[in-house]
Formats: structure tokens, C-alpha cells, sequence
């Protein structure tokens, strides 16, 4: 099965969501219900039902994590030379043509995408137009509302 790559910084996220899951939100499920089975009749215990589903939630969450480490190759972009090409776990700033305005985003991995923060992933339609490029050049990305071009304004690896 090939490795998911995933930035160092990405992994370093993952771990401390995966001990958090672990540490506090596992032992505080437990004891909600426990303190649920206290109060008797389990069939019409909605404080049971919610905390046992809270609880499915979490354990799906931590089984997905500790998969998702140790399937990642992790990679750490400054020690790799590439010559101010965009590649995985760079950082781009980006001029969209026809509106004028900035955008920087960083291509991470799937499992720690998240664009309010900047974080896009490999496979997204524009980490793919980008991934190979250099700074200055313009690239079209084939978005699902159209294509729209942006310039490379600069590229940097953190």
C-alpha cells in the first residue's frame, strides 16, 4: 500500500489531536457514561445514548489518526532542494488574475488539509496545477466554478 505523505508539521498537529483523543476526551466520555448508567433504564436514557455515540465518534477518530500516521511518509520540505519549484509542504502565494487579490496557501497532506488555515491538499485541482511550477509563471486551475489563472508569486518552504 503506498505511503500518504504528510508535512512534519502536519504529523507533529496529528499526534497531539491523537493524545488529546486519547488523554482527555476518551476518560471524560467514560465517565459521562458511566454517570449514565447510573440513573437506571438504559432504553429511554438519552444522556446514555448521546455519550455512547460521542464515545463511537472519538474511537473512530483516534482509529483513523493512529492509521493515518503510520501509513504517512513523512517529509520534511527544507531539506530538500528544489531549486524554487513548488512541490509538497511548500508554501505558495498566488495573484489571481482576473480579481487582483492574494492568496497563500501551503500543500500539505490529505489527512491535514484545511483551507481556513491555508492548508491545501496534494490533490486538490490547484495543489495539482501548481505542483512543478516556479515562481513568475502563470498556471490555470481547473476549479469546479471554472478555470481561473493565478501568477506564482513566491514560493517558500517553511
Amino acid at each position: 500500500m503506498p505511503k500518504s505523505p504528510l508535512t512534519a508539521q502536519g504529523a507533529e498537529r496529528l499526534r497531539k489531536q491523537l493524545a488529546e483523543l486519547k488523554s482527555v476526551d476518551r476518560p471524560r466520555i467514560i465517565k459521562a457514561i458511566a454517570e449514565a448508567r447510573a440513573h437506571g433504564d438504559l432504553s429511554e436514557n438519552a444522556e446514555y445514548h448521546a455519550a455512547r455515540e460521542q464515545q463511537g465518534f472519538v474511537e473512530g477518530r483516534i482509529a483513523a489518526l493512529e492509521s493515518a500516521l503510520a501509513e504517512a511518509q513523512i517529509i520534511d520540505v527544507t531539506t530538500i532542494n528544489v531549486r524554487g519549484r513548488v512541490v509538497f509542504g511548500a508554501t505558495v502565494e498566488l495573484l489571481n488574475l482576473e480579481t487582483d487579490t492574494r492568496v497563500t496557501y501551503q500543500i500539505v497532506g490529505e489527512e491535514e488539509s484545511d483551507i481556513s488555515q491555508g492548508l491545501i491538499s496534494v490533490v486538490s485541482p490547484i495543489a495539482r496545477a501548481l505542483i512543478g511550477k516556479e515562481q513568475g509563471e502563470v498556471v490555470v486551475v481547473n476549479a469546479p466554478g471554472g478555470h481561473i489563472e493565478y501568477e506564482i508569486v513566491e514560493v517558500r518552504y517553511l
